[in-house]
């Protein structure tokens, strides 16, 4: 039998398989705007978030170009939504129309596969609607008619 504790495999060193954790599901989220639950939206789409590079070549001869971090720049987020009678979103927008632009901060949620937790959180600080695009109307089509409202804001993070 010592043979057999000699022919035992050695112990695993280095990394280990885990376990397989599902990524969350692009349809499970909502927006709240100041908290406020506002609509139930089919898409949000433009969550991004860019750091232009700055590029400069020392002096002399030589060849190197050197990158440092600039201007941060966020992309607009567009909501797609549908169409109903709650005038809440026009409303919001009009402010701006009327230069008068009312910024809420607005946090988009990721739920989980439940659709009851939330798992992901990005806020949006100081958001207002900066375009609206109406639903296409035809009256040979029989989908629900879709509006778009784009945000512009401020900062984003993740919590």
């Amino acid at each position: 039998m010592p043979e057999a504790a000699e022919t035992a495999a050695p112990a695993a060193t280095g990394a280990q398989p885990g376990t397989f954790i599902d990524p969350f599901r692009a349809y499970n989220f909502k927006l709240t705007i100041q908290g406020v639950t506002e609509g139930h939206f089919t898409e949000c789409s433009g969550l991004e978030v860019e750091v232009h590079p700055i590029r400069y070549r020392e002096g002399g001869a030589t060849q190197v170009v050197h990158v440092i971090p600039g201007p941060v720049s966020y992309g607009d987020v567009t909501l797609s939504y549908g169409l109903t009678s709650s005038i809440e979103l026009w409303t919001w927008l009009l402010s701006a129309v009327r230069g008068s632009v009312e910024r809420r901060n607005v946090s988009i949620l990721m739920l989980d596969s439940t659709g009851a937790t939330e798992v992901v959180r990005w806020d949006l600080t100081n958001a207002w609607p900066a375009r609206w695009r109406g639903a296409p109307l035809d009256a040979l089509n029989r989908e629900i008619a879709i509006e778009n409202l784009t945000l512009v804001f401020e900062t984003l993070q993740r919590a």
